[in-house]
């Protein structure tokens, strides 16, 4: 079992230290700024750490297609016709083996400043996550900083046929890609002259990176990206080795050793360099982008090597199918996955006031397997800000949301720049839409920009509000890495109080938690007007397992320090519990 809980901080590294307030829509990085890697001071880095976090990913470092000429460092500029936005997409990589030239103050010396990035994130005691993309690259991926003994993704393949094994890339022989037509208004740059801009060519044209297999691609298909061949042929079936059933039992060495004789495709190998290259540069981990679009066996080959580099490397997947989870776990040797498709998304009904706590013990029991494995968040660049009327319209709805995202497993809990502020991304940025902070131009984010303060780093321009809401994700993250009781043993009791608790309902969830020598009750409220009075009880099993007597004990508020006493009689045990609108409580019992 995990010695402590992890927290990642998710950061869009180029907004982060932007202070730049213009937000013009398809604004210029001259008109709207773009954060650095040197914003990421150490007073900055400290901040975080004493937030409570474990973990930085740093959001969109690889170098990416972008509209921003860096020419006279030797690197292609990109086309709009094949670029979201006019920051570019982090999720179209064009050079694996580089960073973003907009995140340097020296774009000549950006990878070393990137490493400097990772030296100071380790010195304020923070490790470092950065994306891999498995399933796509950039349409007009170039690999110019590939080392030498490595090739860059499909300078070597053969063009003439639609697949072959060690082709990193499908194509469409004969067929020369076009871009989509435009819609709903849309045109790039937001309607800005191209002529200045290099036209974009792909003869013969490739996969798009959602599978499309179209020359021209649908506006809504990634079209920016090209899908990545890993030796799955166009009917599906497989040319590699399928991994044995029994390995999803088997350690990380035995998968390694397994592919060791192996001949597998040219995709995996570069993809393995990939990961291997940085973490020698002192990355710690990896987020992977649609993981479950890649073969499970890839990920067994990945993750092995990695894993026989540093045993204790932070992988974690983007992977919406249930079903799949234990393959991707087990087989693909994942640390953790996004539980977004039940977790997040029952979480969330119940932050919009239309879903029943009930529901959260239920999704819980179901994984309980491999309740570990799987990663909580309530906000990522993916999804709309909890403030935006789209979501929740209100970021104080989040917080008890956010105790049982961070309280109820022993698994990571995640947080998204911003969010500990009431960031609601209004802004209408140019190709990307308000509720979501734009991934794809460039954009100040207010609310985190008013914590920033002029790189002060102290919050000096939040509300009475948001430096509130922010001290409440510190008190809640603190706990949450310094408890032993959230890495051992969980037991629900809202079923239990929902048949013998008058006035308890579904608007409020409770469980415990403890290991050995901490002990926990957790309670909180969703709903955002009416507060509830009740006896929480204790099941009789938790009281036989926590070993009470009869007497009176002291329940101590972990977050703000409230008290209340539990009465423990002839095998019952119960405790008057008033909890407002948003609030929550985590009591930690204190044995005489």
């Amino acid at each position: 079992m995990a010695k402590q809980k992890e927290v990642v901080y998710q950061v869009f590294t180029r907004l982060f230290g932007n202070t730049n307030t213009n937000n013009k829509p398809w604004g210029t990085v001259e008109e709207n700024g773009v954060g650095k890697f040197s914003d990421f001071t150490p007073k900055a880095l400290k901040e975080i750490k004493d937030l409570g976090c474990t973990y930085m990913w740093y959001t969109g470092v690889p170098h990416h297609a972008l509209i921003n000429d860096y020419s006279d460092f030797g690197i292609s500029n990109d086309s709009p016709e094949v670029v979201k936005g006019r920051a570019g997409s982090p999720y179209a990589v064009k050079d694996y083996y580089n960073v973003n030239p907009d995140l340097a103050k020296n774009p000549e010396k950006r990878l070393q400043e990137f490493v400097s990035l990772i030296k100071r994130t380790h010195k304020a005691g923070l490790k470092v996550i950065i994306d891999i993309v498995p399933n796509h690259v950039a349409r007009n991926y170039e690999g110019t900083s590939t080392p030498k003994g490595s090739r860059p993704f499909g300078v070597d393949d053969d063009t003439s046929v639609e697949y072959a094994r060690d082709n990193d890339f499908y194509y469409l022989p004969q067929h020369e890609f076009q871009v989509p037509n435009w819609r709903d208004g849309y045109q790039p740059l937001g309607g800005e002259d191209l002529a200045p801009y290099p036209d974009f060519e792909e003869n013969p044209a490739k996969w798009t990176g959602n599978g499309s297999r179209s020359a021209q691609p649908d506006f809504n298909d990634w079209y920016e990206t090209v899908k990545i061949n890993y030796g799955v042929k166009p009917d599906g079936a497989y040319d590699f080795d399928i991994l044995p059933d029994e390995y999803a039992h088997k350690s990380f060495e035995e998968h390694f050793h397994f592919w060791k004789d192996k001949s597998v495709p040219s995709a995996w190998v570069k993809f393995k360099d990939i990961a291997l290259y940085w973490l020698k540069k002192g990355v710690d981990g990896f987020r992977y982008d649609m993981a479950e679009m890649v073969p499970v066996e890839f990920w067994s080959y990945m993750n092995s090597h990695i894993k026989m580099q540093n045993p204790n490397a932070f992988l974690m997947a983007e992977v919406y199918n249930p079903h799949e989870y234990r393959n991707f776990i087990f087989k693909g040797k994942m640390d953790y996955l996004y539980d977004k498709v039940e977790m997040y998304d029952s979480l969330k009904h119940i932050m919009q006031g239309h879903g029943w706590t009930d529901h959260i013990p239920v999704v819980k029991k179901g994984t309980q397997d491999i309740e570990h494995h799987l990663l909580h968040f309530l906000e990522n660049h993916d999804e709309q800000r909890i403030a935006s009327p789209d979501f929740a319209g209100d970021a104080l709805r989040g917080k008890p949301a956010m105790v049982v995202s961070a309280t109820m497993t022993t698994a990571p809990v995640m947080i998204y720049f911003g969010q500990e502020v009431g960031e609601p991304a209004a802004e209408h940025p140019g190709f990307g839409s308000p509720t979501r902070t734009s991934i794809f131009d460039y954009i100040g984010v207010p609310h985190h920009q008013r914590w920033v303060n002029d790189k002060k780093f102290d919050g000096g321009q939040l509300s009475d509000e948001e430096a509130a809401l922010r001290e409440f994700y510190k008190r809640l993250l603190n706990f949450t890495i310094n408890s032993n009781a959230l890495t051992g043993h969980y037991q629900d009791i809202h079923f239990y109080n929902r048949d013998h608790t008058e006035y308890y309902n579904h608007h409020v969830l409770s469980f415990v938690r403890w290991s050995d020598d901490e002990k926990l009750v957790v309670v909180s409220n969703f709903h955002a007007n009416d507060w509830f009075g009740f006896h929480l009880q204790l099941p009789p099993d938790i009281i036989e397992k926590w070993n009470l007597k009869d007497g009176e004990y002291l329940l101590e508020d972990m977050l703000y320090g409230h008290k209340e006493t539990l009465f423990v009689n002839e095998g019952s045990a119960k405790v008057r519990v008033d909890v407002h609108p948003l609030e929550s409580f985590i009591f930690k019992l204190h044995t005489k």
